[in-house]
């Protein structure tokens, strides 16, 4: 009697369901994910080896570039209305509730009072190519710095405030200078500066808290 010979078929493996899933948790993060804002300009801070993180919410951040030229970004947007409706306010700039939100959807200022409202009238793509001369930070041009610092701590009464200053490594020491002498002004006297991180030299407590940690991770 001759033997049946039972056809092999290649296994079949429903792959939807991983799909499925994949898409999930590549919308999850796209929608969870916050992107950093880009910087008004290209500002290349020095090193440093110190483990401080910079905080994820409640910033208040000075930047400063090489040619000494200041600008200033906040990441919590109730508060950056607060801060400019102050401003408009007492400055009586005029600014329409389509400026005010251009203000407080821009990654940065970095512009005069008198140049406030022209600046945020234009459309996302023009302030980008925007040159900005620089929030005025020296005395003898204003020293307006002092006065957003002012609403700014204005603002935060009563609510934790980080202030972050990130200068270029070849920026000169008065026009840093002139944001020290605006924070001082407003009896501010502690904030985070921010560098490029690098390993720390071998040897030193820092490098075994690291590498205690890289070894913790790895057991892990």
């Amino acid at each position: 009697m001759p033997s049946v010979k039972i056809k092999k078929h290649a296994p079949e493996n429903d792959m939807t369901p991983f799909v499925d899933v994949a898409f999930l948790i590549l919308s999850f993060f796209m929608l969870a994910t916050k992107f950093k804002p880009e910087d008004p300009v290209e500002i290349k801070t020095p090193n440093s080896v110190s483990s401080a993180q910079v905080p994820e919410k409640d910033n208040f951040q000075v930047q400063i570039d090489k040619d000494g030229k200041a600008y200033f970004s906040m990441d919590n947007p109730e508060y950056s209305k607060k801060v400019i409706e102050n401003v408009n306010t007492t400055r009586n700039l005029g600014l329409t509730p389509a400026e005010i939100k251009a203000f407080v959807n821009a990654p940065s200022i970095g512009v005069p009072f008198t140049q406030l409202k022209s600046y945020l009238s234009l459309s996302q793509d023009d302030q980008k190519k925007f040159k900005a001369p620089g929030v005025p930070a020296e005395d003898s041009t204003g020293g307006e710095m002092y006065f957003w610092i002012r609403d700014v701590l204005s603002a935060y009464s009563g609510r934790k405030l980080n202030i972050l200053v990130k200068a270029d490594n070849s920026t000169k020491y008065p026009a840093f200078k002139n944001i020290l002498a605006a924070f001082k002004k407003n009896d501010q006297n502690k904030f985070l500066l921010i560098t490029s991180p690098e390993d720390a030299p071998p040897g030193t407590a820092l490098y075994e808290t690291r590498a205690k940690q890289m070894n913790a991770t790895k057991k892990e």
